[in-house]
């Protein structure tokens, strides 16, 4: 069996990529996944003014009701947070805005002087949720920004979306978050280990070969910013409420899912030092990438089919 068919766009600020195992199934998978990531934008966009989460973020503290799809990508946030003890924490919203992310990537600009400020993140404790009632509490200044979860989140709904109606193997990249689903081609699922999502497949980085789960990149060499002449990242530092300053640039990591995957590839780059042995324990493969190009593999990362250009 082999990959014959694939689907290349742009969505949630990033790249969207489906492949399938049936060409036949590639113009349903390819609306199967366009609906979903439709559906997370209008539910848990940052930059959209009228997404669910926009309304919640404006909320004076009280409880509010949310939709089955804000509350599991909350809830998603909560799970990840305390995985990674802290490292990858939903209330930096505040912090990144502050830092000039504050509308989709493509629309940021240069800008004149600013001054780089730290906004103390409040912590993850300060979203509480209620399962029987559906409803999500923030507590006062709080901002959630699902930036490091949400993405990974809708890889997985869209990759199951798009097998539930097609039954084949299917493959969904988003920005560097792949999931997949179903029977995988004979010779396995070739992924590309990258700095970024949109190297060409045939651009530098290593080939690896997966054949179910999911592999997730974080990187600090994308989404990056220069405001007032100061160069900024998306990944912050819970700690600082400033983008990570440690020893690596990117991390690639295969998981069961693509929310853990993601999770644990940004809690590596916060982490910094301590990275490695974390890894390590909890025996997840993974590719870290120093500032230097210097490339580690830990925990049984799979030989590349393709060395690093």
């Amino acid at each position: 069996m082999e990959v014959i068919a694939e689907e290349r766009w742009r969505s949630l600020g990033t790249s969207a990529h489906v492949l399938v195992t049936d060409a036949a199934a590639i113009r349903p998978a390819f609306l199967a996944v366009r609906s979903i990531l439709e559906t997370v934008d209008e539910t848990y966009s940052r930059f959209r003014p009228d997404s669910e989460l926009s309304r919640l973020n404006q909320s004076t503290g009280a409880a509010v009701a949310v939709s089955p799809l804000l509350f599991k990508a909350l809830d998603v946030a909560l799970q990840a947070a305390r995985r990674s003890d802290g490292a990858v924490d939903p209330t930096v919203g505040s912090a990144i805005r502050l830092l000039g992310y504050d509308r989709d990537f493509a629309a940021i600009t240069g800008g004149g002087p600013l001054t780089l400020t730290a906004w103390t993140v409040p912590g993850w404790q300060a979203l509480h949720l209620d399962p029987s009632a559906r409803t999500a509490r923030l507590e006062s200044g709080v901002e959630v920004d699902l930036g490091s979860t949400g993405k990974a989140l809708a890889a997985e709904l869209a990759v199951e979306a798009a097998h539930r109606v097609l039954g084949c193997g299917v493959l969904v990249s988003l920005g560097g978050d792949i999931a997949t689903a179903g029977e995988a081609p004979a010779d396995g699922w070739r992924i590309l280990c990258a700095d970024s999502s949109e190297t060409a497949p045939d651009g530098p980085g290593e080939v690896v070969v997966i054949r179910a789960g999911a592999v997730a990149t974080s990187s600090t060499t994308v989404r990056r910013w220069t405001t007032g002449g100061v160069t900024r990242h998306h990944i912050i530092d819970p700690a600082t409420g400033l983008p990570t300053a440690g020893p690596w640039r990117t991390v690639t990591v295969a998981a069961a899912s693509c929310v853990d995957a993601n999770t644990v590839a940004t809690g590596a780059i916060v982490r910094g030092d301590e990275a490695i042995g974390w890894l390590e324990r909890l025996a997840l493969p993974a590719r870290l990438v120093s500032h230097d190009g210097e490339v580690h593999r830990v925990a049984g990362w799979p030989v590349p089919l393709r060395p690093a250009a």
